[in-house]
Protein backbone atom coordinates (compact mmCIF):
# COMPACT_ATOMS: atom_id res chain seq x y z
CA UNK A 1 0.00 0.00 0.00
CA UNK A 2 2.79 2.43 0.94
CA UNK A 3 4.63 1.57 -2.26
CA UNK A 4 1.50 2.30 -4.32
CA UNK A 5 1.07 5.69 -2.64
CA UNK A 6 4.75 6.45 -3.25
CA UNK A 7 4.47 5.54 -6.93
CA UNK A 8 1.40 7.73 -7.35
CA UNK A 9 3.18 10.66 -5.67
CA UNK A 10 6.25 10.06 -7.84
CA UNK A 11 4.05 10.04 -10.97
CA UNK A 12 2.38 13.30 -9.96
CA UNK A 13 5.75 14.90 -9.21
CA UNK A 14 7.16 13.99 -12.62
CA UNK A 15 3.92 15.07 -14.32
CA UNK A 16 4.05 18.49 -12.69
CA UNK A 17 7.75 18.83 -13.43
CA UNK A 18 7.38 18.16 -17.14
CA UNK A 19 4.18 20.22 -17.32
CA UNK A 20 6.09 23.21 -15.93
CA UNK A 21 8.90 22.64 -18.41
CA UNK A 22 6.33 22.53 -21.17
CA UNK A 23 4.95 25.86 -20.03
CA UNK A 24 8.44 27.35 -20.08
CA UNK A 25 8.95 26.17 -23.64
CA UNK A 26 5.58 27.61 -24.64
CA UNK A 27 6.55 30.92 -23.07
CA UNK A 28 9.80 30.90 -24.98
CA UNK A 29 7.97 30.15 -28.23
CA UNK A 30 5.56 32.95 -27.42
CA UNK A 31 8.50 35.33 -27.11
CA UNK A 32 9.78 34.15 -30.49
CA UNK A 33 6.36 34.75 -32.04
CA UNK A 34 6.37 38.28 -30.64
CA UNK A 35 9.49 39.15 -32.65
CA UNK A 36 9.12 41.89 -35.23
CA UNK A 37 9.17 40.47 -38.74
CA UNK A 38 11.24 42.00 -41.54
CA UNK A 39 10.25 42.40 -45.18
CA UNK A 40 13.30 43.58 -47.10
CA UNK A 41 12.62 44.71 -50.68
CA UNK A 42 15.53 45.57 -52.95
CA UNK A 43 15.06 46.69 -56.54
CA UNK A 44 17.74 46.34 -59.21
CA UNK A 45 19.27 49.47 -60.79
CA UNK A 46 16.62 51.83 -59.44
CA UNK A 47 17.51 55.50 -59.12
CA UNK A 48 15.45 58.08 -57.24
CA UNK A 49 13.00 58.76 -60.07
CA UNK A 50 10.04 58.16 -57.75
CA UNK A 51 7.08 60.28 -56.77
CA UNK A 52 8.11 60.24 -53.13
CA UNK A 53 11.49 61.68 -54.14
CA UNK A 54 9.96 64.56 -56.04
CA UNK A 55 9.71 63.13 -59.56
CA UNK A 56 6.37 64.31 -60.94
CA UNK A 57 6.52 62.19 -64.10
CA UNK A 58 7.03 58.63 -62.83
CA UNK A 59 3.92 56.86 -61.50
CA UNK A 60 4.81 55.13 -58.21
CA UNK A 61 1.72 55.34 -55.96
CA UNK A 62 2.59 52.27 -53.90
CA UNK A 63 6.18 53.17 -53.10
CA UNK A 64 4.87 56.63 -52.28
CA UNK A 65 2.31 55.01 -49.96
CA UNK A 66 5.10 53.18 -48.14
CA UNK A 67 7.00 56.46 -47.78
CA UNK A 68 3.94 58.07 -46.18
CA UNK A 69 4.04 55.39 -43.47
CA UNK A 70 7.76 55.38 -42.86
CA UNK A 71 10.87 57.52 -43.01
CA UNK A 72 12.38 58.51 -46.35
CA UNK A 73 16.16 58.95 -46.48
CA UNK A 74 16.79 61.59 -49.13
CA UNK A 75 20.58 61.45 -49.00
CA UNK A 76 21.32 57.70 -49.06
CA UNK A 77 24.18 56.27 -51.13
CA UNK A 78 25.58 52.92 -52.23
CA UNK A 79 29.17 51.99 -51.43
CA UNK A 80 29.98 50.72 -54.92
CA UNK A 81 27.86 51.54 -58.01
CA UNK A 82 27.85 47.99 -59.37
CA UNK A 83 25.54 45.13 -58.44
CA UNK A 84 27.91 42.47 -57.05
CA UNK A 85 30.14 44.63 -54.81
CA UNK A 86 27.21 46.73 -53.61
CA UNK A 87 25.13 43.74 -52.57
CA UNK A 88 28.07 42.05 -50.83
CA UNK A 89 28.58 45.23 -48.79
CA UNK A 90 24.88 45.56 -47.98
CA UNK A 91 24.48 41.97 -46.79
CA UNK A 92 27.62 42.04 -44.62
CA UNK A 93 27.47 45.61 -43.32
CA UNK A 94 31.01 46.29 -44.53
CA UNK A 95 32.74 48.44 -47.16
CA UNK A 96 34.08 46.96 -50.42
CA UNK A 97 37.65 47.46 -49.18
CA UNK A 98 36.71 45.15 -46.30
CA UNK A 99 34.74 42.52 -48.24
CA UNK A 100 37.49 42.50 -50.89
CA UNK A 101 34.73 42.26 -53.50
CA UNK A 102 35.00 44.92 -56.21
CA UNK A 103 33.77 42.91 -59.17
CA UNK A 104 30.65 41.01 -60.18
CA UNK A 105 30.29 37.21 -60.21
CA UNK A 106 32.42 36.83 -57.09
CA UNK A 107 31.47 34.34 -54.39
CA UNK A 108 31.30 35.95 -50.96
CA UNK A 109 32.71 32.92 -49.13
CA UNK A 110 35.82 32.80 -51.33
CA UNK A 111 36.75 36.21 -49.96
CA UNK A 112 35.42 36.24 -46.39
CA UNK A 113 34.35 32.67 -45.56
CA UNK A 114 33.52 33.28 -41.88
CA UNK A 115 31.37 36.38 -42.23
CA UNK A 116 27.84 36.37 -40.80
CA UNK A 117 25.46 37.84 -43.36
CA UNK A 118 22.25 39.65 -42.53
CA UNK A 119 20.08 36.69 -43.45
CA UNK A 120 22.37 34.34 -41.54
CA UNK A 121 22.11 36.46 -38.38
CA UNK A 122 18.31 36.34 -38.51
CA UNK A 123 18.50 32.56 -38.89
CA UNK A 124 20.67 32.44 -35.77
CA UNK A 125 17.93 34.25 -33.87
CA UNK A 126 15.06 31.92 -34.67
CA UNK A 127 13.74 33.59 -37.82
CA UNK A 128 12.84 31.89 -41.09
CA UNK A 129 15.18 33.58 -43.57
CA UNK A 130 13.82 33.39 -47.11
CA UNK A 131 15.17 34.76 -50.38
CA UNK A 132 12.99 35.36 -53.43
CA UNK A 133 14.73 36.66 -56.54
CA UNK A 134 17.97 38.66 -56.57
CA UNK A 135 19.64 39.57 -53.28
CA UNK A 136 23.29 38.69 -53.82
CA UNK A 137 24.62 39.14 -57.35
CA UNK A 138 22.82 37.39 -60.19
CA UNK A 139 23.49 38.28 -63.83
CA UNK A 140 20.49 39.92 -65.46
CA UNK A 141 19.03 38.61 -67.61
CA UNK A 142 21.43 35.70 -68.13
CA UNK A 143 21.04 34.06 -64.71
CA UNK A 144 17.35 34.78 -64.05
CA UNK A 145 15.75 31.56 -62.84
CA UNK A 146 18.95 30.44 -61.10
CA UNK A 147 20.62 31.25 -57.77
CA UNK A 148 23.44 33.22 -59.43
CA UNK A 149 26.20 34.07 -56.96
CA UNK A 150 23.99 33.47 -53.94
CA UNK A 151 25.14 32.67 -50.40
CA UNK A 152 23.48 29.43 -49.30
CA UNK A 153 24.23 30.07 -45.62
CA UNK A 154 22.00 33.16 -45.57
CA UNK A 155 18.71 31.35 -46.18
CA UNK A 156 16.42 28.62 -44.95
CA UNK A 157 14.55 28.70 -48.25
CA UNK A 158 15.05 30.24 -51.69
CA UNK A 159 12.85 30.85 -54.74
CA UNK A 160 14.22 31.63 -58.22
CA UNK A 161 11.34 32.98 -60.32
CA UNK A 162 11.43 32.65 -64.12
CA UNK A 163 8.85 34.32 -66.29
CA UNK A 164 7.64 35.22 -69.74
CA UNK A 165 10.28 37.94 -70.05
CA UNK A 166 12.92 35.19 -70.24
CA UNK A 167 10.94 32.91 -72.51
CA UNK A 168 10.28 35.77 -74.95
CA UNK A 169 13.70 37.38 -74.61
CA UNK A 170 14.18 37.12 -78.38
CA UNK A 171 11.56 39.86 -78.79
CA UNK A 172 13.56 42.45 -76.82
CA UNK A 173 14.73 45.61 -78.60
CA UNK A 174 18.42 46.21 -78.03
CA UNK A 175 21.17 48.54 -79.28
CA UNK A 176 23.37 45.48 -79.91
CA UNK A 177 21.81 42.22 -81.14
CA UNK A 178 21.36 39.62 -78.35
CA UNK A 179 23.06 41.90 -75.81
CA UNK A 180 20.86 42.87 -72.87
CA UNK A 181 22.38 43.18 -69.38
CA UNK A 182 25.06 45.79 -70.08
CA UNK A 183 23.30 47.23 -73.10
CA UNK A 184 20.23 49.43 -73.29
CA UNK A 185 17.37 47.08 -74.20
CA UNK A 186 13.60 47.24 -73.75
CA UNK A 187 10.23 45.68 -74.53
CA UNK A 188 6.55 46.55 -74.08
CA UNK A 189 5.45 42.99 -73.31
CA UNK A 190 2.27 41.12 -74.02
CA UNK A 191 0.41 39.39 -71.21
CA UNK A 192 -0.17 40.08 -67.54
CA UNK A 193 1.94 41.08 -64.55
CA UNK A 194 1.76 37.57 -63.10
CA UNK A 195 3.50 36.12 -66.16
CA UNK A 196 6.59 38.28 -65.70
CA UNK A 197 9.49 37.18 -63.49
CA UNK A 198 8.90 39.98 -60.98
CA UNK A 199 5.16 39.34 -60.99
CA UNK A 200 5.87 35.71 -60.13
CA UNK A 201 8.26 36.88 -57.40
CA UNK A 202 5.52 39.01 -55.85
CA UNK A 203 3.08 36.08 -55.96
CA UNK A 204 5.63 33.81 -54.31
CA UNK A 205 6.25 36.43 -51.63
CA UNK A 206 2.53 36.60 -50.86
CA UNK A 207 2.41 32.80 -50.54
CA UNK A 208 5.28 32.90 -48.05
CA UNK A 209 3.70 35.74 -46.11
CA UNK A 210 0.41 33.84 -45.97
CA UNK A 211 2.17 30.82 -44.53
CA UNK A 212 4.04 32.93 -42.00
CA UNK A 213 0.81 34.65 -40.95
CA UNK A 214 -1.03 31.33 -40.46
CA UNK A 215 1.82 29.67 -38.56
CA UNK A 216 2.88 32.79 -36.61
CA UNK A 217 6.44 32.22 -37.80
CA UNK A 218 8.91 35.11 -37.33
CA UNK A 219 10.49 35.88 -40.70
CA UNK A 220 13.14 37.78 -42.58
CA UNK A 221 11.80 37.80 -46.14
CA UNK A 222 14.25 39.24 -48.66
CA UNK A 223 12.52 40.02 -51.94
CA UNK A 224 14.76 41.06 -54.82
CA UNK A 225 13.10 42.40 -57.95
CA UNK A 226 15.11 42.14 -61.19
CA UNK A 227 13.66 45.25 -62.76
CA UNK A 228 14.20 47.97 -63.75
CA UNK A 229 17.61 46.45 -64.64
CA UNK A 230 18.04 46.12 -68.39
CA UNK A 231 16.29 44.85 -70.38
CA UNK A 232 13.50 47.26 -69.43
CA UNK A 233 10.54 44.89 -69.75
CA UNK A 234 7.00 45.55 -68.52
CA UNK A 235 3.47 44.82 -69.74
CA UNK A 236 2.24 47.36 -72.29
CA UNK A 237 -0.22 49.00 -69.91
CA UNK A 238 2.68 50.53 -67.97
CA UNK A 239 4.06 52.13 -71.14
CA UNK A 240 0.64 53.67 -71.68
CA UNK A 241 1.10 55.70 -68.49
CA UNK A 242 3.65 57.90 -70.26
CA UNK A 243 3.71 60.34 -73.16
CA UNK A 244 6.97 59.45 -74.84
CA UNK A 245 7.31 62.79 -76.63
CA UNK A 246 7.13 64.73 -73.36
CA UNK A 247 9.95 62.82 -71.66
CA UNK A 248 12.94 65.09 -71.14
CA UNK A 249 16.50 64.08 -72.01
CA UNK A 250 19.29 66.01 -70.21
CA UNK A 251 21.82 67.96 -72.25
CA UNK A 252 25.35 69.11 -71.40
CA UNK A 253 27.59 71.87 -72.75
CA UNK A 254 29.97 70.97 -75.57
CA UNK A 255 33.05 71.81 -73.45
CA UNK A 256 31.83 69.93 -70.36
CA UNK A 257 34.23 66.98 -70.60
CA UNK A 258 37.27 69.28 -70.47
CA UNK A 259 36.33 70.23 -66.88
CA UNK A 260 36.62 66.65 -65.60
CA UNK A 261 39.55 64.43 -64.59
CA UNK A 262 40.31 61.71 -67.15
CA UNK A 263 38.94 58.81 -65.01
CA UNK A 264 35.62 60.62 -64.65
CA UNK A 265 35.45 61.13 -68.42
CA UNK A 266 36.11 57.43 -68.97
CA UNK A 267 33.33 56.47 -66.55
CA UNK A 268 30.69 58.39 -68.51
CA UNK A 269 32.06 57.46 -71.93
CA UNK A 270 32.55 53.72 -71.36
CA UNK A 271 29.39 52.67 -73.23
CA UNK A 272 30.34 53.78 -76.75
CA UNK A 273 27.21 52.43 -78.43
CA UNK A 274 25.02 54.49 -76.09
CA UNK A 275 26.59 57.86 -76.91
CA UNK A 276 24.93 60.54 -79.03
CA UNK A 277 21.59 58.78 -79.41
CA UNK A 278 18.82 60.44 -81.36
CA UNK A 279 16.41 62.21 -79.04
CA UNK A 280 13.47 60.04 -80.14
CA UNK A 281 15.37 56.83 -79.38
CA UNK A 282 16.51 58.19 -76.02
CA UNK A 283 12.90 59.10 -75.16
CA UNK A 284 11.73 55.61 -76.12
CA UNK A 285 14.34 54.01 -73.86
CA UNK A 286 13.67 56.34 -70.95
CA UNK A 287 9.94 55.70 -71.27
CA UNK A 288 10.69 51.97 -70.99
CA UNK A 289 12.72 52.55 -67.82
CA UNK A 290 9.86 54.53 -66.29
CA UNK A 291 7.29 51.91 -67.36
CA UNK A 292 9.38 49.20 -65.70
CA UNK A 293 9.58 51.22 -62.48
CA UNK A 294 5.78 51.52 -62.49
CA UNK A 295 5.49 47.77 -63.06
CA UNK A 296 7.71 47.07 -60.04
CA UNK A 297 5.71 49.62 -58.04
CA UNK A 298 2.54 47.65 -58.78
CA UNK A 299 4.17 44.48 -57.42
CA UNK A 300 5.18 46.34 -54.28
CA UNK A 301 1.55 47.44 -53.96
CA UNK A 302 0.31 43.84 -54.09
CA UNK A 303 2.57 42.92 -51.21
CA UNK A 304 1.69 45.98 -49.12
CA UNK A 305 -2.00 45.17 -49.65
CA UNK A 306 -1.46 41.63 -48.38
CA UNK A 307 0.40 42.86 -45.32
CA UNK A 308 -2.66 44.92 -44.46
CA UNK A 309 -5.30 42.28 -45.12
CA UNK A 310 -3.36 39.64 -43.19
CA UNK A 311 -2.59 41.93 -40.26
CA UNK A 312 1.14 41.41 -40.71
CA UNK A 313 1.58 45.16 -41.07
CA UNK A 314 1.06 45.37 -37.30
CA UNK A 315 4.34 43.56 -36.56
CA UNK A 316 6.45 43.81 -39.72
CA UNK A 317 9.28 46.20 -40.54
CA UNK A 318 9.41 47.07 -44.26
CA UNK A 319 12.59 48.26 -45.97
CA UNK A 320 12.62 49.45 -49.58
CA UNK A 321 15.86 50.24 -51.41
CA UNK A 322 18.06 49.67 -54.47
CA UNK A 323 21.62 48.42 -54.97
CA UNK A 324 22.75 51.70 -56.63
CA UNK A 325 21.47 54.46 -58.85
CA UNK A 326 21.22 54.68 -62.62
CA UNK A 327 21.93 57.42 -65.18
CA UNK A 328 19.12 58.26 -67.58
CA UNK A 329 21.09 60.56 -69.85
CA UNK A 330 22.58 62.69 -67.06
CA UNK A 331 26.14 63.67 -68.06
CA UNK A 332 25.18 62.05 -71.41
CA UNK A 333 25.59 58.67 -69.73
CA UNK A 334 23.20 55.74 -69.45
CA UNK A 335 23.45 53.05 -66.75
CA UNK A 336 25.69 53.12 -63.63
CA UNK A 337 29.41 52.81 -62.72
CA UNK A 338 30.19 56.47 -62.05
CA UNK A 339 30.78 58.60 -58.97
CA UNK A 340 28.06 61.08 -59.81
CA UNK A 341 24.86 61.47 -57.79
CA UNK A 342 22.80 59.66 -60.43
CA UNK A 343 24.85 56.50 -59.87
CA UNK A 344 25.63 56.58 -56.13
CA UNK A 345 22.30 57.78 -54.78
CA UNK A 346 19.65 55.24 -53.86
CA UNK A 347 16.07 55.32 -52.60
CA UNK A 348 15.78 54.16 -48.99
CA UNK A 349 12.49 53.96 -47.09
CA UNK A 350 12.08 52.25 -43.72
CA UNK A 351 8.66 51.72 -42.18
CA UNK A 352 7.98 50.12 -38.80
CA UNK A 353 4.72 49.40 -36.96
CA UNK A 354 5.71 52.07 -34.46
CA UNK A 355 7.29 54.69 -36.75
CA UNK A 356 7.36 57.96 -34.82
CA UNK A 357 7.79 60.30 -37.78
CA UNK A 358 5.45 58.79 -40.36
CA UNK A 359 5.97 60.44 -43.72
CA UNK A 360 9.15 62.03 -42.43
CA UNK A 361 12.07 62.97 -44.66
CA UNK A 362 15.69 63.28 -43.57
CA UNK A 363 18.61 64.81 -45.47
CA UNK A 364 21.22 63.18 -43.25
CA UNK A 365 23.95 61.33 -45.21
CA UNK A 366 23.41 57.58 -44.82
CA UNK A 367 24.81 54.48 -46.47
CA UNK A 368 23.47 51.22 -47.85
CA UNK A 369 25.56 49.26 -45.33
CA UNK A 370 23.62 50.96 -42.52
CA UNK A 371 20.62 48.74 -43.20
CA UNK A 372 22.20 45.71 -41.47
CA UNK A 373 22.90 47.60 -38.24
CA UNK A 374 19.50 49.31 -38.39
CA UNK A 375 17.54 46.06 -38.66
CA UNK A 376 19.53 44.54 -35.82
CA UNK A 377 18.68 47.56 -33.68
CA UNK A 378 14.99 47.59 -34.62
CA UNK A 379 14.61 43.87 -33.84
CA UNK A 380 16.75 44.00 -30.68
CA UNK A 381 19.32 41.56 -32.05
CA UNK A 382 22.99 41.98 -31.22
CA UNK A 383 24.86 42.63 -34.50
CA UNK A 384 28.07 40.78 -35.38
CA UNK A 385 31.20 42.73 -34.47
CA UNK A 386 32.27 43.03 -38.10
CA UNK A 387 29.25 45.20 -38.99
CA UNK A 388 30.63 48.73 -39.43
CA UNK A 389 27.43 50.32 -40.72
CA UNK A 390 25.53 52.52 -38.29
CA UNK A 391 21.99 52.13 -37.00
CA UNK A 392 19.62 54.70 -38.47
CA UNK A 393 17.17 54.34 -35.61
CA UNK A 394 18.28 57.65 -34.00
CA UNK A 395 17.46 59.46 -37.25
CA UNK A 396 14.10 57.73 -37.51
CA UNK A 397 13.26 59.05 -34.04
CA UNK A 398 14.66 62.52 -34.68
CA UNK A 399 14.81 63.59 -38.35
CA UNK A 400 17.18 66.46 -37.58
CA UNK A 401 19.94 64.28 -36.14
CA UNK A 402 22.64 62.40 -38.08
CA UNK A 403 24.93 59.42 -37.61
CA UNK A 404 27.74 60.57 -39.92
CA UNK A 405 28.91 63.67 -41.77
CA UNK A 406 29.24 62.08 -45.19
CA UNK A 407 28.44 59.01 -47.28
CA UNK A 408 31.31 57.17 -48.97
CA UNK A 409 31.29 55.52 -52.39
CA UNK A 410 34.13 53.86 -54.29
CA UNK A 411 34.40 53.16 -58.00
CA UNK A 412 37.64 51.46 -59.07
CA UNK A 413 40.47 53.94 -58.32
CA UNK A 414 38.12 56.72 -57.28
CA UNK A 415 36.42 57.64 -54.00
CA UNK A 416 33.61 60.10 -53.41
CA UNK A 417 31.89 61.55 -50.35
CA UNK A 418 28.53 63.28 -50.25
CA UNK A 419 27.69 65.59 -47.35
CA UNK A 420 24.48 67.54 -46.87
CA UNK A 421 25.71 70.09 -49.37
CA UNK A 422 28.86 69.01 -51.17
CA UNK A 423 30.28 66.12 -53.18
CA UNK A 424 34.05 65.66 -53.32
CA UNK A 425 35.51 63.00 -55.62
CA UNK A 426 39.15 61.94 -55.63
CA UNK A 427 40.75 59.95 -58.43
CA UNK A 428 43.93 58.01 -57.66
CA UNK A 429 45.26 56.90 -54.28
CA UNK A 430 46.25 60.47 -53.36
CA UNK A 431 44.25 62.50 -55.82
CA UNK A 432 47.04 62.49 -58.39
CA UNK A 433 44.51 61.78 -61.15
CA UNK A 434 42.32 64.73 -60.26
CA UNK A 435 39.45 65.98 -58.11
CA UNK A 436 35.84 67.02 -58.55
CA UNK A 437 33.91 69.29 -56.19
CA UNK A 438 30.21 70.06 -56.54
CA UNK A 439 28.05 72.43 -54.51
CA UNK A 440 24.52 71.05 -54.42
CA UNK A 441 23.14 74.33 -53.15
CA UNK A 442 23.75 75.82 -56.60
CA UNK A 443 24.38 72.77 -58.77
CA UNK A 444 22.26 69.70 -57.98
CA UNK A 445 23.08 68.19 -61.38
CA UNK A 446 26.82 68.22 -60.65
CA UNK A 447 27.85 69.97 -63.86
CA UNK A 448 30.15 72.66 -62.47
CA UNK A 449 33.44 71.27 -61.16
CA UNK A 450 34.71 73.67 -58.46
CA UNK A 451 37.89 71.76 -57.58
CA UNK A 452 40.11 74.55 -58.92
CA UNK A 453 37.89 77.43 -57.78
CA UNK A 454 39.82 79.44 -55.18
CA UNK A 455 36.58 80.60 -53.56
CA UNK A 456 36.08 77.00 -52.42
CA UNK A 457 39.66 76.30 -51.32
CA UNK A 458 38.77 76.17 -47.60
CA UNK A 459 35.83 73.84 -48.23
CA UNK A 460 38.05 71.73 -50.48
CA UNK A 461 40.77 71.35 -47.86
CA UNK A 462 38.27 70.37 -45.18
CA UNK A 463 36.55 67.80 -47.40
CA UNK A 464 39.89 66.30 -48.42
CA UNK A 465 40.68 65.60 -44.78
CA UNK A 466 37.28 64.05 -44.24
CA UNK A 467 37.61 61.92 -47.37
CA UNK A 468 41.08 60.69 -46.38
CA UNK A 469 39.78 59.65 -42.96
CA UNK A 470 36.74 57.95 -44.48
CA UNK A 471 38.92 55.92 -46.85
CA UNK A 472 41.27 54.92 -44.02
CA UNK A 473 38.40 53.83 -41.77
CA UNK A 474 36.73 51.90 -44.57
CA UNK A 475 39.95 49.97 -45.18
CA UNK A 476 40.47 48.73 -41.61
CA UNK A 477 39.89 44.98 -41.17
CA UNK A 478 36.75 44.77 -38.99
CA UNK A 479 36.84 42.92 -35.69
CA UNK A 480 35.33 39.46 -35.86
CA UNK A 481 35.24 39.17 -39.66
CA UNK A 482 37.40 36.04 -39.57
CA UNK A 483 39.53 34.96 -42.48
CA UNK A 484 40.04 37.26 -45.47
CA UNK A 485 41.51 36.34 -48.83
CA UNK A 486 42.89 38.90 -51.27
CA UNK A 487 42.83 38.95 -55.07
CA UNK A 488 39.95 36.51 -55.46
CA UNK A 489 39.07 36.19 -59.12
CA UNK A 490 35.46 36.40 -60.31
CA UNK A 491 33.77 33.36 -61.75
CA UNK A 492 34.23 33.07 -65.50
CA UNK A 493 31.19 34.50 -67.22
CA UNK A 494 29.62 32.56 -70.09
CA UNK A 495 27.65 34.19 -72.88
CA UNK A 496 23.95 34.71 -72.31
CA UNK A 497 21.75 32.16 -74.08
CA UNK A 498 18.41 33.42 -75.31
CA UNK A 499 15.83 30.64 -75.24
CA UNK A 500 15.18 29.34 -78.75
CA UNK A 501 18.51 30.36 -80.29
CA UNK A 502 20.73 27.55 -81.62
CA UNK A 503 24.49 27.59 -80.98
CA UNK A 504 27.42 25.62 -82.37
CA UNK A 505 30.04 23.90 -80.20
CA UNK A 506 32.01 27.14 -79.95
CA UNK A 507 28.97 28.94 -78.57
CA UNK A 508 28.40 30.99 -81.70
CA UNK A 509 24.79 31.59 -82.72
CA UNK A 510 23.87 29.76 -85.91
CA UNK A 511 20.12 30.36 -85.68
CA UNK A 512 18.29 33.34 -84.20
CA UNK A 513 14.77 32.73 -82.92
CA UNK A 514 12.47 35.14 -84.73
Amino acid sequence: MYRQIFNVRLFIMFFLLFSCQGKKIDKKNSQINEKLNVLFIIVDDLNCDLGAYGNSVVHTPNIDRLASRGVLFENAHAQYPWCGPSRASLMTGMYPNQTKITNINMNLRNSIPDVITMGQRFRQQGYQSVRIGKIFHCDVPGAIGTSGNDDIYSWDQTVNPYGRDKIEEYKVNTLTPRKYGGTLSWLAAEGTDNEQTDGIAASEAIKKLDNFANTETPFFLALGFFRPHTPFIAPKKYFDLYDQQKIEIPEIASDYLSTLPEPAVKSIRSKKHQLNMDKELAQEIKEAYYATISFVDAQVGRILDYLETSGLDKNTIVVFTSDHGFHMGEHSHWQKQTLFESSTRIPLIISTPYTVNKGGVTKSPVELIDIYATLMDLTNIEPPKHVVGKSLRPIMNNLKTSVRKSSLTRWRNGYSIKTNRYRLTQWGSNGELGYELYDHKNDKNELINLADNQDYSTVMDSLKLNLAQRIADASVIPEGVGRQFENIKPMHKQKNITYGDIHDLDGEIIYLKK
